[in-house]
């Protein structure tokens, strides 16, 4: 079990991490944004999906049972993990208030237990035929 906790926190940090390092070239030294909004925003999705997708696929290559719960569990650590995350680093860094925050990003991360939790009901399914 811990060798799965380990890994999950691990992957979790990857998934905040990789798109926090992407981000960086689109920001001056001053912090400004060089590149329009809504290319910015959708090169941060389209990059967490990316390598949420992957990890979680990575991550049930080691799961053979209970894959819902599972999901259910990846999903919710790996979005509490962002969350904190965010909240220690990004939002010192943005100057947003956490109202602001929520609306515009953190609501955002709900795609992680979303993903997780399908991933199970699919490798759930596989593993009934």
């Amino acid at each position: 079990m811990m060798n799965r906790l380990l890994q999950i926190i691990l992957y979790g940090c990857i998934v905040w991490l990789v798109p926090f390092l992407v981000a960086i070239p689109f920001y001056s030294p001053d912090g400004t944004l060089l590149f329009g909004e809504p290319v910015f925003k959708s090169v941060m999705i389209v990059v967490g999906a990316l390598i949420g997708a992957f990890l979680i696929v990575r991550y049930y290559q080691n799961i053979s049972e209970n894959y819902i719960r599972e999901g259910i569990y990846l999903g919710v650590v790996w979005l509490l993990i962002n969350w904190i995350l965010d909240l220690v680093i990004l939002l010192p860094l943005s100057g947003m208030d956490i109202i602001q925050y929520f609306c515009q990003i953190g609501l955002r991360y709900l795609m992680i237990p979303v993903m997780s939790v399908m991933a199970g009901y699919i490798a759930a399914g596989a593993g009934s035929r």
